[in-house]
């Protein structure tokens, strides 16, 4: 080290015998660890770093939501454009972790691809979660997941939980607009379907803008946030396609086919409506 740098790190604390230090404040022995390749393929390494960086993600995204959730009820709205945002600076990480596993080559994959057995992303409890959260409800990994009985019960409460969509159409109503109420005496668990009175409701908002500013901003972070969730499927499914072609996921889902199917499910159909009839 120059002595330039020395005197710029005088002060740099070097004794931890009592202290805390950055790894173990990060459990990165745990983290660092967890790793565990079952084959000795170069790339089986790549394609475990990425989904676990993915699911790391979706941990802090499901974090941001339900607080979000809980905030757009309290009426705190600038705390939940806050949360949202970075909801959806979160979703642009995840999508380009599909340009780094797209490096994988069919012919490297399958080296250890029989190693996975039937596990697959189609299996991820949080990003099922994410879903919940945002209002699609599909109830096949509560199954998967019964042999938990802990993990069971938080699926089984998200999949039953109002979703954000569902705070938002309340604040339709609390800001006076006439919304259908059997939408806010709905079975959750079903997946929702666009209604003419939410419709209405929106046009008014976006015709109206500077009478409903916090409304039309809630407006535009959902539809950021199901954008950037519509992309990361779409390159979910490009990335899929280009290493596995069309064959059967590992999880026994018809892969790409499936991952083309859910491209055209709308989370907030009325956002969606409402660009072209205002």
């Amino acid at each position: 080290m120059s002595e330039q740098e020395s005197k710029g790190n005088e002060h740099v604390h070097t004794d931890f015998k009592e202290r805390m230090t950055y790894g173990e404040y990060l459990g990165l022995d745990q983290l660092l660890s967890a790793q565990k390749r079952l084959s000795d393929h170069h790339d089986e390494m790549l394609f475990i770093i990425i989904h676990q960086v993915s699911e790391l993600w979706m941990k802090l995204i499901l974090h941001e939501l339900w607080a979000a959730v809980e905030s757009i009820r309290k009426g705190e709205m600038q705390e939940a454009f806050k949360m949202l945002s970075r909801v959806s600076n979160i979703q642009t990480q995840i999508i380009h972790g599909w340009d780094v596993l797209s490096t994988l080559t069919p012919a490297e994959y399958i080296q250890f691809r029989d190693k996975l057995g039937q596990a697959s992303g189609f299996q991820s409890y949080q990003y099922r979660m994410v879903e919940f959260a945002l209002g699609y409800k599909t109830p096949h990994v509560l199954k998967i997941y019964e042999k938990d009985p802990e993990l069971h019960h938080q699926l089984k409460e998200a999949y039953e939980s109002p979703s954000i969509y569902d705070a938002a159409i309340e604040k339709l109503m609390e800001a006076g607009f006439s919304i259908n109420p059997q939408l806010l005496e709905r079975d959750y668990t079903k997946v929702y379907e666009a209604d003419p009175s939410v419709e209405a409701a929106w046009a008014k908002v976006y015709k109206n803008v500077d009478d409903y500013w916090d409304l039309y901003q809630l407006a535009e972070k959902l539809v950021d946030i199901e954008d950037w969730l519509q992309q990361w499927r779409f390159r979910h499914m490009k990335t899929v396609e280009r290493i596995i072609g069309h064959k059967v996921g590992t999880g026994g889902s018809s892969g790409v086919g499936y991952l083309k199917k859910v491209l055209d499910h709308r989370f907030f159909p009325e956002l969606w409506e409402v660009r072209t009839k205002i």
